[in-house]
């Protein structure tokens, strides 16, 4: 694999990080992870507006973004992927000689790495639908902020695995938040609602196309948070991501949702979407 790395194209075994990379040792750095179709990167102005964000309110100092569409598309031709590619982005404050909590005094340069793989999406999950289970949301109180630090969706996450689920939904003071890796949403009488915008969720780029479908298509939404304890007044649910697009959920816990069936706003959404991303 050839990745990007400080401003050159390596192979991945020639790649070092440095141990006193603020990223390695405070995981203090923003990521993106963006996909293409038809071999053309989806909603790019859209990532890059929020790795732009995200470099911003975490004081990162990156000049460069402006160049990494064109950094992107060479990688992904350096890897022959014929298909769609994945690209993952990382930028962390960079490597400084001392440990210091706050800032280096020292001037230091980002660490910039960007990989590029093969993508293949798991059609299984967005046609059956996906189990989901509950978990207590423990993370910090800037989760607009794309960050690295993501310990506690790692442990929720790995939770899910071994409860043979797909993801699992977050819940802060009794209300719905979103996923470890996706934005959760829910049906009611065809309304769609989803956490609104705040420091408590991302704004996912999947979660923004489905609220201008909305919009387009006069779907009711409203962006308002959903309590736990009122699951089961919904009548349907589907999580969105880069990767997994829109998937239903059919099962949150052990609570089997319309008899294991894809609601039909749901299905209605994910036509729209694959139409969209067939003629991007």
């Amino acid at each position: 694999m050839i990745c990007f790395f400080n401003g050159q194209f390596h192979s991945l075994s020639n790649i070092k990080v440095s141990p006193f990379d603020r990223g390695f040792l405070f995981a203090d750095g923003v990521y993106e992870s963006i996909r293409t179709y038809n071999g053309k990167l989806f909603r790019y102005e859209d990532h890059l507006d929020r790795l732009k964000r995200s470099l911003k309110e975490t004081k990162i100092d990156y000049k460069k973004v402006d160049l990494l569409e064109k950094i992107i598309c060479e990688l992904i031709k350096k890897n022959n992927i014929e298909r769609e590619a994945l690209v993952y982005l990382q930028i962390t404050r960079g490597s400084a000689k001392k440990r210091t909590h706050h800032f280096p005094v020292e001037e230091i340069s980002p660490t910039v790495f960007i990989s590029a793989q093969e993508f293949k999406k798991n059609t299984q999950a967005q046609e059956r639908g996906v189990k989901v289970i509950l978990q207590e949301d423990i993370r910090w109180l800037r989760c607009d902020i794309k960050s690295t630090s993501l310990l506690p969706v790692v442990l929720a996450n790995q939770k899910a695995k071994e409860e043979n689920a797909a993801e699992a939904i977050l819940v802060r003071d009794g209300l719905i938040t979103e996923g470890t890796h996706t934005n959760f949403f829910a049906v009611k009488d065809e309304t769609v609602y989803t956490a609104p915008k705040s420091r408590l969720i991302l704004e996912g780029i999947t979660r923004k196309i489905v609220l201008e479908f909305c919009d387009k298509f006069k779907i009711d939404f409203r962006e308002e948070f959903i309590n736990k304890d009122e699951l089961k007044n919904y009548n349907e649910f589907f999580i969105t991501s880069t990767t997994k697009e829109i998937t239903p959920i059919i099962e949150i816990d052990f609570w089997k949702i319309n008899q294991g069936e894809p609601g039909k706003i749901t299905r209605s959404l994910q036509a729209v979407f694959n139409k969209v991303a067939e003629d991007y």
